[in-house]
Formats: C-alpha cells, structure tokens, sequence
C-alpha cells in the first residue's frame, strides 16, 4: 500500500533539529508470519504511524507498508526495497524518515547512510512526541529518563555532544578521553540523577496518595488507548478546560478534578496519560509513578473510541500495560467500567450494532455531545458502591461531621437513639469507606 499526503511549507526548528513541518516518510515493515485473524491490519498500524508522526508537526508526503519475509540484520529491508525508498526519499525531499517498528542502531546508521536522511523508529518516535508533550517538573523527568536510556545503546545518534546540550561538563572529562567515553559516562551519571529525583517523586506521590485516603472522597481514573476521548469526556464531567484536540497524545500530564455523583458528594476524577501498542519499555518504567496513580484508583474507566476500526485491538493493548503495572484481569481487586465513546460518530447501522453489543458489560456515550453521561455517572456511583457491606457505628450526640459524612458516602439502613443521647447506625459503606471513614 503506498498513500501520498499533502501537507503545508515547513518552518524552523533549530531546538529539535528537525524543522517543524518538514517533509516525512512513513514507512511499516511488515514481517508475513506477523499478520493474524486477531492483529491489526497492516493498513491500521500504517494510518496510526503517520499519525504519530503528524503529531511531532512533521509534514508526511508519503507512506507505505514494506512487507518482509525476515528483517535484514544490518538493513532491516532489503537491497532493493532501500534503493526504492531511497528514490522515495530524493523526489519528495524528504529530511526525516519514520521506521515503524523496532531499527537496531547499526541498521539505523546503514539506513541513514542508504538514504540519505534522518532515520526515527517507533521509540524514538514516541519519545520525541511525549517529549513535546510534558509540561510538568516531573513529566519532564520522566521523559528525559526513557530518552537517556533509549540513547545509551546508540550514545550520539540525536545529539551531536552532550556537553553542549547540558550546559557543560568539561570539567568532568580527562584530556585523554575521547568523545564517546564522555558521553557514556555523562548519561550514566544523568541517568542516576535522574532516578534520584524521580525516586523522590515517587515518595512525594506516595504522600499524597496516603493523604487522599484519609480524605472521604474515592478515586476514579480515566484509562484508554490513546485519542479515545478520554479529555473530552474528562471536560464534560468536570467542566475543566484540559487539552481535548483530535492528536494522537494530546494529554500527557495528568490532572484531577472533583466532581459530583448521584451518591456521593465529592468524587475526584484522573485524566491519564493514553495508552499505545508497543509502548517503550522505557517510558513504561519511567512513567510507573504516574501509573501509580491507576493502581491507587477506587474505580477504574476505560475509555474506548468505539468508532475506530481497531476498537478491539486498542482494548487489548490497554489491558496490556495496565497488567504490566499489575492489574492483570486474575489480580486486579478494582472495579472497572468500559464506556463504548464516540457513539456519535456512527451511523445508525453501526450505532445499533454497538447498542446491542453494550448490554451490562459497557456504557455507550458520546464525550462530544453528552449523550450517555446520566448512564455513566448512575453506574460509576453503583461501581463504587459494590462490595459494601453493613456496618454497625455509633456516635456521640454532637457529632454531626461524621453523621453528615456517613449520609454521604454510605446507606443508612437504621438508626436509633440510645439513652445516653448517642446514635446507633447501621450503615452500608464498601471496604475503601470503610477504611476511610475509621480515618476520621
């Protein structure tokens, strides 16, 4: 498959060295054996490459799909699918060439060599874009991380000298040193910087984790594949203005806001980070401490773009990382809703099919026009009352902070007035109530 795209003139972009919507080709290789009843099409992983690379402002004037019996250990692809590549290269003048997939650094020097321009693979990639992306101190952190240990196999292939990048380390080098033991030893010793002060995050989110819990208010965390609607649905819940575009990782940092539910008076909800197939391994450990905050959650809320082609495959890859943060379907003990997003994009064939499909086990909304939501909240607040069991509490008189708190977040099946003018209660509270309300 070979697709064209027209884009718009490139500007300057000194910082990244790469110009800000200049000429990008897209390129999928696709091993044979890899195709299954079960996987994305080839078709599917192409269009979502290219828009991974339109997300870094890269102008994308071609793209295809390169179909392999084996990958080239020292070229990936063969000898004469480069040289047509090559020729790709030349008449579109293109300055950046995306690989989708995993490129060796010595296949990534041969191809840079054999085409005669910048070559990026799918970590690099994503890297550059979350890169972009962060806007907080510690997403920052955890980018600089993944990318420093993405860099320590290929050392110098994105900078052209680390001293100059961080400001200077002379200092640090001996006069007989050459430049490549410089920079290996300048990102090892970044590297463990990087982890100390990440670490320090991680302990200050723990913090503040150990905080909420004592608060009366339960958590519930937006997850999905990345562009589901996660942030403009987390908007019409909240009436926040976060950063709702149709991009592929729009919303990088994440963000709480508190909200109301039919049940409960205050319910603070997370918009997260989105999920993508073959996630680095490196931004999946680097990012553990804001993934942290899914494990934490009282209830959970996948988010799917149930209009996309690749709805199931996307579902699939979400259930991935989250089981690689351990909430593997055995293991995980918090409750989880689905919400079908983006009903309206459907026309009325398909939009039957995914009503019937929905049933108990997912909620059909639109985040776009607020079709669905009353459904969504009514069952977000049964989710977060499931496993609740009766418990007996009693009250002095005056106690009217932890009276109002049990009406709140709990059923009072019964009360009674005892002679020394305290209250009994007999009230329904879920574990997590529970825990929370002994905080008190």
């Amino acid at each position: 498959m070979i697709t064209d795209f027209a884009g718009n003139p490139p500007a300057l972009d000194e910082a990244r060295g790469i110009r800000t919507g200049a000429a990008a080709i897209v390129v999928l290789p696709w091993l044979e054996k890899r195709g299954t009843a079960t996987a994305r099409t080839p078709e599917a992983k192409l269009a979502e490459a290219v828009g991974l690379t339109r997300a870094i402002a890269l102008n994308v004037v071609h793209a295809e799909v390169v179909r392999l019996r084996a990958a080239n250990v020292s070229h990936l692809m063969g000898k004469g699918q480069i040289e047509r590549l090559a020729a790709n290269v030349a008449a579109s003048d293109a300055e950046v060439v995306i690989i989708d997939g995993a490129v060796t650094p010595v296949q990534q020097r041969n191809l840079e060599k054999a085409l005669k321009a910048k070559v990026i693979d799918r970590t690099g990639l994503i890297l550059e874009i979350f890169g972009e992306r962060a806007s907080t101190a510690e997403g920052t952190l955890q980018v600089e991380l993944a990318h420093l240990q993405y860099q320590a196999s290929r050392l110098v292939r994105s900078w052209t000298h680390l001293e100059r990048q961080r400001g200077g380390f002379g200092f640090l080098g001996g006069p007989g040193e050459s430049q490549i033991e410089t920079d290996r030893r300048l990102i090892r010793d970044r590297i463990a910087r990087l982890r100390k002060e990440l670490e320090e995050v991680r302990r200050t989110r723990g913090l503040h984790r150990r905080q909420r819990q004592k608060a009366p208010w339960p958590v519930v965390a937006l997850v999905g594949y990345t562009n589901a609607g996660k942030s403009t649905l987390f908007n019409r819940l909240t009436g926040a203005a976060v950063r709702a575009e149709d991009l592929l990782f729009a919303t990088l940092d994440p963000t709480m806001r508190a909200i109301r539910l039919p049940g409960h008076d205050k319910v603070v909800l997370s918009d997260t980070v989105g999920f993508v197939s073959d996630l680095p391994t490196q931004l999946v450990a680097a990012f553990r401490a804001t993934l942290e905050e899914v494990l934490e959650a009282d209830l959970i809320v996948h988010v799917r773009d149930i209009s996309h082609p690749d709805s199931e495959a996307q579902a699939a890859d979400v259930l991935q990382v989250l089981a690689e943060i351990g909430l593997s379907p055995e293991a995980r003990v918090t409750p989880m809703l689905t919400v079908f997003n983006k009903i309206d994009a459907l026309d009325d064939e398909a939009r039957a099919i995914v009503m019937d499909r929905a049933g108990e086990d997912a909620i059909p909304v639109s985040a776009l026009t607020g079709e669905g939501l009353d459904r969504l909240q009514a069952a977000m607040d049964t989710a977060l009352r499931a496993g609740s069991r009766v418990l007996d509490v009693t009250l002095d008189a005056g106690d009217g902070r932890r009276l109002a708190w049990l009406h709140q977040h709990g059923e009072v099946v019964a009360r009674s007035d005892a002679d020394d003018g305290s209250l009994r209660l007999q009230v329904r509270l879920s574990d997590k109530d529970r825990a929370r309300f002994a905080a008190l």
